[in-house]
């Protein structure tokens, strides 16, 4: 079985936007690995579209390695899309869901593989909502934005979670791994 985990960067005041963080080669290099290790990444339609920039660099390399790098792992990992407006896509590895998220998520999570990256705002949202998360990978830069868009909006209940290890960036970022716990069992 498959493991879904919510894979994102934010600033130290809790905002996700890929604008915002330090996106030096450790980083990049970082998620370009964690890519590679993907049987496929989910994406909402404003972070797909924001990912399409990567295409251009496919398309003419800029000649920094990682950049580089990390385009042709992008280029290469399966994308599928959850949007209500998109028809169509043209980027190969990129797929339109076919179901809705929790019906997609749970099929994808009982097939047999690498696991599952879900890499949007809104769909880690909604399925931390759905209780469909195994672990959070929470990269959190040394960034105050001072406005954006949080994460976990609208989260009405606490959930806590376990933490596993951390990996720290020269450029002070630090990567949180977590596992929602589990409720425990009455025997």
């Amino acid at each position: 079985m498959r493991k879904i985990i919510a894979a994102i960067n934010m600033t130290l005041d809790g905002y996700c936007d890929h604008t915002s963080g330090i996106a030096d080669k450790e980083i990049h290099q970082h998620y370009a690995d964690l890519l590679r290790s993907a049987s496929v990444v989910l994406y909402g339609r404003i972070t797909y579209q924001l990912m399409e920039y990567w295409r251009t660099i496919l398309e003419k390399p800029i000649g920094e390695e990682d950049m580089d790098d990390f385009a042709n792992a992008i280029n290469d990992t399966p994308k599928i899309v959850f949007s209500r407006t998109l028809q169509n896509l043209d980027w190969k590895s990129a797929t339109l869901a076919t179901s809705d998220l929790n019906t997609e998520v749970l099929q994808l999570k009982q097939q047999s593989g690498k696991n599952v990256f879900v890499c949007s705002p809104s769909l880690i949202l909604a399925l931390t909502k759905l209780n469909l998360i195994d672990e959070f990978q929470l990269c959190v830069h040394p960034v105050i934005a001072g406005s954006g868009l949080t994460l976990f909006k609208d989260i009405k209940e606490k959930i806590i979670l376990n933490l596993i290890k951390t990996k720290t960036f020269s450029c002070g970022a630090v990567l949180h791994y977590y596992e929602p716990k589990k409720a425990r069992k009455v025997d």
